[in-house]
């Protein structure tokens, strides 16, 4: 069975750090554009960050450009986001999502919650 699993999610206080892994199963991420995701209670799911197959490419949205770092390990068929100064508005379900084969793949989330 094909799909994307996350892990990584939890609550956290103002400022401070977390770290999403999003793995595969049935296939692997290696050779494929992977992307993160976030949908905030009452809100639209909204594209914050991907990274292409390589490594060699990223996107950040403005939201969290300078405070999440996307990365992959390729040995680990893993991609991360690293999460720094989290503030309460990233409160939000984390999805990782890529296309494999002409099909979306969506994971089914993590929850952040930051808040004091």
């Amino acid at each position: 069975q094909l799909q994307l699993v996350e892990s990584g999610g939890g609550l956290v206080q103002p400022g401070g750090s977390l770290r999403l892994s999003c793995a595969a199963s049935g296939f692997a991420l290696n050779y494929y554009r992977v992307g993160w995701f976030h949908q905030a209670p009452g809100k639209e799911r909204e594209g914050i960050s991907c990274i292409s197959a390589s490594a060699g490419g990223t996107y950040y949205a403005d939201s969290v450009k300078g405070r999440f770092t996307i990365s992959r390990d390729n040995a680990q068929s893993t991609v991360y986001l690293q999460m720094n100064s989290l503030k309460p508005e990233d409160t939000a379900v984390y999805y990782c999502w890529c296309r494999y084969q002409g099909n979306n793949y969506w994971g089914q989330g993590t929850q952040v919650t930051v808040s004091s």
